[in-house]
């Protein structure tokens, strides 16, 4: 049964080439778009690439101030902050801290290169778990002595030393600095912000004063726990010292910082009345919602064409005693059928588009790839857009009075 209306779906789908166009270019772009967005939110939610140590950290990106007027100042916490503060709790183990990347540029044989720095301590390196393809990271007896070292990514020694097989000890200019390589790392997408940089150097080099004892800086915390169990504690105890905290500005009568998972620090609005996270999946709810619903609708009322179009086999066939539930079947089966030669179309098209982003690399560092788990997103739109932009064609086909049908043509 299934053969035969694979056979005559396809012969549908011959008879008007026009609408079969528009029909596979809407399911194959909108799941192309769909499935390019899925693998650029699995790379980014999912790469645990140099922070693999997530289920047992938090992450303290900002401390907001509030006054009586709502008026109120939020931005990243400050060396002092960090160091002092946070790394007086008894729960983490280590409390990693770096500087939020900043960018410069620098010059190798008079060809301009674009570079990006941060600053972090030694328990950083210890939390982080960054692939180092030679040398090894700064020690904290080097920071404490404010040696000019650097570790560097690998695209960061490619474009700077060329194509050569090592280049610890040699140094390396930022920001009109000299500093010896020490280190060169995997390459971390720019979407990590909190992690990603071409040059990591020790917060000792800093030309910004990080003895300073304000609150707020250019720095953000990673706090480790022993044990993900230890999680909830330590987050508590942050929760508890912030509490107990003195106002650092006497015209604000309130300041806030929070020690969040993953995904709610990297997503922070900087207000605690607002998730970032809630605003992010509403966003994507509300932008999958639409691009589904126009083709969706537009094939729905392509499949109402072609069926007005088919009245004649409608009605012989409900006069040789076909049910109304025989034909919704075959209709629904005809539109998956189409659905799934628009979603490998579709599959085709994103690969082709993930290669071509991975290429040209629009993303710094980023490698964007499909998935089983992106697969079967696209498997399953494809089965719900087949499904919802069939039934009601199907169902107003077979209310086609038999009479009717056949006199229509």
């Amino acid at each position: 049964m299934l053969k035969n209306y694979f056979k005559i779906a396809i012969a549908v789908l011959r008879r008007r080439k026009f609408f079969t166009f528009i029909s596979l270019f809407g399911i194959s772009f909108t799941l192309t778009i769909l499935l390019v967005l899925t693998a650029f939110i699995d790379k980014v939610v999912g790469d645990s690439y140099p922070d693999a140590k997530r289920d047992r950290s938090l992450y303290v990106t900002n401390l907001q101030k509030t006054n009586n007027t709502g008026g109120m100042s939020s931005g990243a916490l400050s060396f002092y902050f960090l160091d002092h503060f946070a790394g007086s709790l008894k729960t983490p183990v280590k409390v990693g801290i770096s500087s939020r990347f900043s960018g410069t540029n620098t010059y190798v044989n008079n060809k301009k290169i674009a570079v990006n720095y941060k600053y972090t301590n030694a328990a950083y390196w210890d939390i982080m778990e960054y692939d180092f393809l030679e040398g090894k990271p700064y020690s904290k007896q080097q920071i404490d002595n404010a040696e000019k070292v650097a570790v560097i990514s690998e695209d960061m020694k490619n474009e700077y030393f060329g194509d050569i097989p090592s280049v610890t000890g040699k140094f390396i200019e930022a920001d009109n600095v000299k500093y010896r390589v020490i280190g060169v790392v995997k390459n971390v997408p720019i979407t990590s912000y909190m992690t990603y940089s071409d040059i990591y150097l020790p917060y000792t080099v800093s030309k910004i004063n990080y003895k300073s004892k304000g609150y707020q800086g250019g720095y953000i915390g990673v706090l480790l726990a022993a044990s993900s169990a230890d999680v909830p504690k330590m987050q508590q105890e942050y929760n508890q010292m912030i509490a107990r905290l003195p106002l650092e500005d006497k015209q604000y009568t309130k300041q806030t910082s929070r020690a969040e998972s993953y995904i709610s620090a990297y997503v922070n609005t900087g207000d605690e009345n607002k998730s970032g996270v809630t605003l992010v999946l509403t966003v994507i709810v509300l932008f999958v919602f639409i691009f589904m619903l126009l083709p969706t609708l537009n094939l729905v009322n392509i499949n109402i064409t072609r069926i007005m179009e088919r009245s004649s086999e409608i009605g012989v066939r409900k006069a040789f005693g076909a049910s109304s539930k025989t034909l919704v079947y075959q209709f629904i089966v005809e539109n998956i059928i189409l659905t799934l030669l628009g979603g490998l179309i579709g599959l085709i098209l994103s690969f082709i588009v993930i290669q071509l982003i991975n290429s040209e690399n629009f993303i710094a560092n980023l490698e964007l790839s499909i998935n089983f788990t992106v697969l079967g997103i696209g498997l399953l739109v494809c089965l719900i857009f087949g499904l919802i932009s069939g039934v009601y064609p199907a169902w107003r086909m077979s209310k086609l009075n038999v009479v009717t049908a056949l006199k229509a043509q």
